[in-house]
């Protein structure tokens, strides 16, 4: 792997110590340097107004929202550049705003994937947006596969960058439907890509669903990762019917509406308990257990 030159978590002068030496426009969030084969991309809380969400799915990925404000996006200029960016050899630094000028360098970067979510843009109208999935350099994550256990193709045409097909959703249920794909892959991620409970791991198997189901959740909440949760297809029925729901504290709780034995006779055993729960899933979570049966 080539030296970086930049060290994570140290503080730069965006202006000073980044384009002033490599180039590369000031003023944007994705920035190709004209002298180097380098691209540097910036993510901020500002980007929020212009319905832009970025942050870390897991330790190792970054979900990055592409450029463009106002109506569609699409694969052009940045986005173009940063899809292509491996095929083209060029090197990815990503850092995070800090304020006044300063950000900080978090790692170097290489595409993984990329899929569409649906979000506002600057002027409050509603727009498809480009989500890239960026892992860290040197590190190897699974290929996450559509519903029909295809990988996605990133086709070359700028007007329809994918192949996806037309699929019908119950409630509740995240497909890869345009919009809906990048937030599924999000919660993906963001559960190690295994189920929550049993800690299985056939991304061709699990599902990826709402805690608060879509109809009944708010704009941000339908968009907010920690809305969602990764499970075995029995415990996702379930889930889904209220007929099981979990504790603050991760462990499961069993509806009365079926007998201890039969959730036996399915394998769901009043010990389950989900390992990697987060702070920010429980005020879902109470909502959830709110309606058990």
């Amino acid at each position: 792997m080539l030296q970086s030159p930049f060290i994570p978590n140290q503080l730069y002068n965006r202006r000073n110590d980044i384009h002033a030496l490599y180039g590369g426009n000031w003023q944007s969030g994705i920035c190709p340097s004209t002298s180097f084969p380098f691209i540097f991309i910036f993510s901020g809380k500002t980007g929020k107004q212009h319905g832009y969400r970025d942050g870390w799915d897991n330790p190792n990925v970054f979900s990055y929202t592409g450029e463009g404000q106002a109506g569609d996006m699409s694969f052009t200029k940045g986005n173009l550049a940063l899809r292509d960016h491996v095929k083209n050899g060029k090197r990815v630094f990503l850092f995070e705003s800090e304020g006044k000028g300063f950000v900080k360098f978090a790692s170097e970067v290489e595409f993984n994937d990329v899929d569409f979510f649906k979000t506002h843009d600057t002027n409050g109208k509603d727009r498809e947006a480009i989500r890239f999935f960026f892992k860290r350099v040197g590190v190897q994550v699974p290929k996450i596969p559509t519903l029909f256990g295809e990988p996605i193709k990133i086709a070359s045409d700028l007007h329809l960058p994918y192949d996806i097909p037309v699929v019908t959703e119950r409630i509740g249920l995240v497909t890869s439907r345009v919009g809906q794909g990048a937030y599924r892959k999000s919660i993906i991620h963001r559960w190690q890509y295994q189920c929550a409970v049993t800690g299985f791991d056939r991304l061709n198997v699990l599902i990826a669903s709402h805690i608060v189901p879509w109809k009944d959740a708010s704009d941000n909440e339908r968009l907010d990762v920690n809305n969602g949760i990764l499970l075995s297809p029995t415990y996702d029925a379930l889930f889904d019917k209220h007929l099981i729901s979990f504790e603050n504290n991760g462990k499961i709780m069993l509806s009365n509406a079926i007998e201890e034995q039969a959730y036996k006779k399915i394998g769901v055993s009043s010990t389950d308990k989900i390992k990697s729960l987060s702070e920010f899933n429980i005020s879902y979570l109470e909502k959830h257990r709110s309606l058990i049966i």
